[in-house]
């Protein structure tokens, strides 16, 4: 148990530390923690527990459910229906196209089969809404962007484009299990499971409004109720998508959003107690992603894997100006938007793994192109996003 409390004590103060060292000399902090996550983790000092070790998947997932409810905390439904379709184009379009890019490249630059390379292109390409979602919650309390719902469309289309990636992971995972795929069937699963997560956030959203608007319950104890409750409904997605599919952290999206809506004061008060809370889950999410990273994995891949993950990264942008076509951004914008669908972390920490334990043959590159994925975009994406946000935004309403 003392050797638990010392891990948490040094993933916070290191973790802390680490964020503002990187921060003062111009680098994104989170490349901090994830550099920490390495020193200390079981392929480094190996001073963080293995009982948290064990849990860590679940203090993730824990993490993303936080950092989702504060999306949805930051979203405006006015905002939402300006930019609807472009929001619908941007969460699956740049996902679908890098995916398949990545599955075509590895096949023949790294020379694996095309079943196991698709594997690898959708672990590969679902962009990471943990550490895209702060950033465009900050261009949104500074009115940056804001007049076209520029952060409206990546904070809809990065949550959903993690649902497309992991579906189709999935798909490509099953086939090389021998599994009878029908790809047309997979294809209507998406829009069912994302259809259902918002009905099941709408659902809880409002159960939650009519519950604080019934009894007393102060601010505190409010924000303990959602998290509680969006972690159930995550939960409960797991379980039931064994029969009907359910994006279950779309749900949890839509729960703040619902909230947000019908009880604005209460809303923007909740949303800040999020933000704080963010500040602890921020640091546990990257320090652990960081000790999952095995970096003598990168060796195994090398140039090669770093090719294929630039390819996929170029195909991306091409999906996002498709994504992008009609819409009434201009070209310094629309180069904001492919600067922000750059960053992988969450997705890749979470399922890298998987493929080997199933006992796929390809499944260490995977893995090694999964950390190496982590390493390079993760920090290239958050400065390309900080960069080009400050130089390329128009404040709304500045003159």
């Amino acid at each position: 148990m003392e050797y638990v409390a010392f891990s948490v004590a040094v993933i916070i103060l290191l973790g802390l530390l680490f964020s503002r060292a990187f921060n003062r000399i111009g680098i994104p902090g989170i490349l901090g923690m994830l550099v920490l996550g390495m020193l200390i983790g079981p392929h480094g000092l190996n001073l963080i527990s293995k009982s948290i070790m064990d849990v860590s998947p679940d203090l993730r997932v824990i993490a993303l459910i936080i950092i989702l409810l504060r999306a949805g905390f930051g979203i405006n439904l006015e905002s939402l229906r300006k930019v609807g379709m472009t929001a619908v184009k941007m969460s699956f379009i740049p996902d679908v196209v890098e995916g398949f890019a990545v599955m075509f490249a590895a096949h023949y630059i790294l020379g694996l089969p095309l079943i196991e390379a698709g594997i690898l292109g959708f672990v590969i390409a679902a962009v990471s809404p943990a550490v895209i979602v702060p950033q465009m919650l900050s261009f949104i309390e500074r009115r940056m962007g804001t007049a076209k719902g520029i952060p409206t469309i990546i904070l809809t289309g990065a949550s959903v484009d993690d649902v497309v990636s992991i579906t189709l992971f999935s798909v490509f995972l099953g086939m090389y299990q021998g599994q009878q795929v029908n790809f047309l069937v997979e294809a209507l699963g998406v829009p069912i499971s994302i259809l259902t997560g918002i009905v099941a956030g709408l659902a809880l959203g409002l159960a939650l409004v009519y519950l604080f608007r019934k009894f007393e319950i102060r601010n505190t104890e409010k924000t303990l109720i959602i998290l509680g409750a969006a972690i159930l409904l995550k939960n409960a997605g797991d379980i039931l998508s064994a029969h009907v599919p359910i994006a279950a952290l779309v749900g949890v999206m839509v729960t703040g959003l619902v909230i947000l809506e019908r009880m604005p004061e209460t809303g923007l008060k909740l949303s800040e107690k999020f933000n704080k809370v963010w500040i602890f889950a921020e640091i546990l999410l990257f320090v652990l992603v960081g000790a999952a990273v095995d970096v003598k994995l990168i060796f195994q891949v090398g140039l090669l894997g770093l090719a294929v993950i630039l390819l996929g990264l170029a195909a991306r942008s091409m999906g996002v100006l498709l994504a992008l076509r009609g819409s009434n951004l201009n070209l310094r914008e629309k180069v904001f938007c492919i600067a922000a669908y750059i960053p992988k972390a969450t997705v890749q920490a979470a399922v890298g793994a998987i493929p080997l334990a199933a006992g796929v043959a390809a499944g260490q590159t995977i893995l090694a192109m999964a950390v190496l994925a982590i390493l390079f975009t993760a920090p290239v994406g958050s400065l390309a996003v900080r960069i080009t946000g400050e130089r390329f935004l128009e404040v709304e309403g500045a003159p």
